[in-house]
């Protein structure tokens, strides 16, 4: 799999008339944040084009989405990190990557500049796939109707992409983030295709979690906004392939301050050295939101009362989801096409937990039901 970052790494005209540049693809254009389901969808849909004309499969994405561009802290909270998105898009058939950086230079480019810069001289675009709401160029003039105009005078097909539905709903990147913050992991995982988590490599950090008996191995996040925030249930998967229970706290720690949001994971009953190793953490079942407590001593308190809950929770099933959609699941990918989640021994909640009276957690709600913290 190639992965072309920037206009200035497509081949040129000159290049392509002297034989040094592809032959032509088959393309789509697209955030692609996720890789859920439907764009899976989109991805076998261009496989079908490749294998039929004999041409790669190229996906066109932006670094940073052009929400993020126009509205920064404000836009909706990434699914995927560019390095995840690009495993993902390889994993499900991408042949060619082209990562255009959106910036004042690309946001300036007219429709027909875009068509004929990126598609037709860059790529030399035979077959493009793209919804049939897609605006693209300058003040978003492009639209479906222009690129079907261009195709048919310079030589290339467009189709529109194919709505992909789940349970008679629309699979999104909207609606991941939705059931994520919800607490339906769940749900969230079969829209994906597999369960949502973090990879990443533990770093040192100031050891508070040792000076209480609740070591955690801590791995850096991204400033951007986050879609999730708060203490869950999880399963963080070792070096060695082994899938083991803990609590994680996913935020910027308001207790004790951070100059970075982290996600921290405790293991539960293993204690294991990890630094400079890499993780694979997934969330199962939210405990609580982030929380700034009055001092450190409260803070101890509920961490132990959140290591509490997580025991609990994996010590029962959730009597919501049926066993004919939780098969759906289990044959899921989680890191990247490397190793399954063992739902049975770590199974996905379907809403947040709560506290009943006795001090026990619950599940929560049916699969397609959700409820605000």
């Amino acid at each position: 799999m190639e992965l072309i970052r920037g206009l200035h790494n497509l081949p040129s005209a000159n290049d392509a008339a002297q034989g040094t540049a592809a032959r032509g693809c088959v393309a789509t254009i697209g955030n692609f944040d996720g890789v859920h389901l439907g764009h899976q969808a989109i991805l076998e849909q261009l496989q079908t084009l490749s294998r039929a004309q004999g041409l790669p499969v190229t996906v066109v994405i932006f670094e940073p989405q052009p929400r993020e561009y126009f509205a920064g802290d404000q836009a909706p909270p990434r699914l995927t990190r560019l390095r995840d998105k690009v495993a993902l898009l390889k994993a499900h058939g991408a042949d060619r990557i082209l990562c255009l950086p959106f910036n004042d230079a690309l946001r300036s480019l007219t429709a027909q500049q875009f068509v004929e810069r990126v598609l037709i001289e860059g790529l030399q675009v035979r077959h493009l796939v793209v919804g049939d709401d897609f605006r693209f160029g300058c003040d978003r003039a492009g639209d479906f109707a222009l690129l079907q105009a261009v195709g048919r005078e310079r030589g290339f097909a467009v189709e529109h992409t194919r709505t992909f539905a789940l349970d008679d709903e629309r699979v999104s990147s909207t609606r991941v983030r939705t059931l994520l913050a919800s607490g339906n992991f769940f749900q969230a995982a079969r829209m994906l295709g597999r369960p949502y988590g973090y990879q990443g490599r533990v770093v040192r950090d100031r050891q508070l979690g040792r000076t209480i008996g609740v070591p955690t191995a801590n791995i850096p996040l991204t400033r951007r906004p986050m879609a999730l925030r708060g203490v869950f249930a999880c399963a963080t998967r070792l070096p060695s392939g082994e899938w083991v229970a803990g609590v994680a706290n996913i935020g910027w720690r308001p207790t004790v301050g951070a100059d970075r949001p982290i996600l921290e994971v405790h293991l539960l009953d293993r204690e294991v050295e990890l630094y400079g190793q890499t993780l694979t953490v997934v969330p199962c079942a939210r405990l609580r939101g982030e929380t700034k407590f009055d001092d450190f001593g409260a803070l101890v308190t509920q961490i132990h009362r959140d290591i509490d809950n997580a025991r609990r929770y994996f010590g029962q099933r959730d009597p919501h989801v049926p066993e004919a959609a939780r098969a759906d699941v289990n044959h899921a990918i989680e890191e990247i096409c490397a190793a399954t989640l063992p739902q049975a021994q770590f199974p996905l909640a379907s809403a947040p937990l709560s506290e009943n009276s006795h001090g026990g957690t619950h599940a929560g709600p049916a699969p397609h039901e959700s409820r605000d913290d």
